[in-house]
């Protein structure tokens, strides 16, 4: 992905206002993100730990989502673990969230959404691309190389874009 601006990111968000875009807490390092290995730079709010960012590349303008984990009652770990459907990542308990999304204009302002199981650090292309490496997870052995790969995980997230708008 190309190196982008905070305003870049700000004006991309489509399911959200402007002013929770304005007051979203960004990277201040954003001209040292490894921006080659980020096929869609992804973050988790340090101020909101249960909201996450992901803005991807669509053939044009950048595209940038807001979305939110459902609420977890104290005490109720969830069991076993999860794989990302994006980047196929396998994580132990709590490593993967069902993220939910509010859908982008008057059907996202009426309360209608959209879910995608992703990784709860949603830096997925830096797990497919060697960057990070889960905590007590792994990565599925695939044969296809590892652009191939990055591609397919990035596929997915324009799908879901797709689900987002309709």
């Amino acid at each position: 992905m190309r190196p982008v601006t905070e305003k870049d990111i700000r004006a991309s968000f489509v399911n959200c206002s402007k002013g929770e875009a304005g007051r979203m807490a960004l990277p201040r390092d954003l001209t040292e993100q490894p921006w080659d290995d980020l096929d869609f730079p992804g973050r988790r709010d340090p101020a909101a730990p249960d909201r996450r960012r992901v803005v991807a590349e669509r053939g044009g303008p950048l595209t940038g989502v807001a979305l939110r984990s459902p609420a977890r009652r104290p005490g109720r770990a969830r069991p076993g673990g999860g794989v990302c459907s994006l980047c196929l990542t396998t994580h132990p308990a709590d490593g993967v969230a069902l993220m939910a999304a509010p859908k982008a204009g008057r059907a996202g302002r009426e309360g209608d959404s959209v879910g995608l199981s992703m990784c709860a650090d949603p830096a997925c292309s830096l797990y497919v691309r060697g960057g990070k490496v889960p905590d007590g997870g792994g990565r599925l052995e695939e044969s296809p190389a590892v652009e191939e790969q990055a591609e397919r995980a990035g596929a997915g997230l324009p799908a879901f874009l797709d689900r987002l708008h309709a």
